[in-house]
C-alpha cells in the first residue's frame, strides 16, 4: 500500500496543482492556510499525517475519497470511532472478518 504523501503526492500531480497552489487551498480548524513546506513534508512522509479536517479537505481538493486516505494515514474515520464503544465484540469481530474477505478478494 502506499503511504499517504505519495497517495496525495500522486493526486496533487495528476490534479495539475503546484504544492503552493493546494495548500493555500487547504485550512487548518483555525482558518488559516497549511504551508506549502507543511504539504511538502505531509509529501514526503516526513510529518504524521494531518487530521481528519485537514485529510477530508485533500480528499475534496483531489478529488479522492476520504476513507482510503484515512486509512493510508492509519485512523478510523469519525463515524466508526464514535460506535465502536457501543459495539459488542462479536459484532467487531464479524465486521474485521468482513473487511478481511473484501480486501483478500481484491488481491
Amino acid at each position: 500500500m502506499k503511504t499517504f504523501g505519495q497517495i496525495v503526492s500522486e493526486a496533487r500531480k495528476a490534479a495539475s496543482l503546484s504544492q503552493k497552489d493546494l495548500a493555500a487551498a487547504i485550512r487548518k480548524e483555525d482558518g488559516e492556510a497549511i504551508s506549502p513546506q507543511y504539504l511538502n513534508d505531509i509529501e514526503h512522509d516526513r510529518r504524521n499525517p494531518p487530521s481528519e479536517f485537514i485529510i477530508e479537505q485533500l480528499a475534496n481538493h483531489l478529488t479522492l475519497s476520504k476513507d482510503p486516505l484515512i486509512a493510508a494515514a492509519g485512523m478510523w474515520p469519525t463515524d466508526l470511532r464514535q460506535k465502536l464503544p457501543a459495539a459488542d465484540p462479536k459484532t467487531i469481530e464479524q465486521a474485521f472478518t468482513a473487511f478481511r474477505k473484501v480486501l483478500k478478494d481484491k488481491s
